[in-house]
């Protein structure tokens, strides 16, 4: 049984091939969060924006884990950049479960030059403990593939510290 979660939102699919890259790197399991709000296209962006704005937290649809989350060795975050916050659908998912996050780490994907890292810090207000490992990538942006393989180097470190 697999003891890293990758877990997400993506509302382009820009994360989701981040997440999916990352999962597949360290054998994790992959779990895609969802609200069932409709936000595709122009209206979807706007109301993802106003959301993220006004920190609301619809809903995360059910979702099924291999384990419970307090049992995975690291749950490993995904989330795009919202009007300088994370998606308000992980928003949500930290506000039920951060809590039963034992060790954490964040994935942002943006559009922006800005890395958005105070992102963080709003995402550790959730959780139990301050994230282990994080990383700001740019989909398509020449250092993309520098930095994702940079945090999968820190990933590989901080299990194996653990070992």
């Amino acid at each position: 049984m697999r003891d890293v979660l990758c877990i997400y939102y993506s509302r382009t699919g820009n994360t989701k091939r981040v997440m999916e890259t990352i999962a597949k790197e360290m054998d994790a399991e992959l779990l895609a969060l969802t609200d069932g709000v409709e936000r595709s296209g122009l209206r979807g962006w706007l109301r993802s924006g106003m959301d993220a704005m006004r920190k609301d937290c619809p809903d995360v649809l059910p979702f099924e884990t291999e384990r419970k989350l307090e049992n995975y060795r690291l749950v490993i975050i995904g989330t795009p950049v919202w009007a300088g916050r994370c998606s308000s659908v992980v928003r949500s998912f930290l506000k039920q479960h951060g809590k039963e996050l034992d060790r954490v780490a964040y994935v942002l994907t943006r559009g922006s030059e800005h890395k958005s890292e105070d992102i963080y810090r709003q995402m550790d207000q959730y959780t139990g403990k301050p994230h282990q490992a994080a990383t700001s990538l740019r989909v398509g942006h020449v250092g993309h593939t520098f930095w994702q393989e940079e945090f999968l180097r820190q990933i590989r470190e901080l299990l194996a510290e653990e070992e």
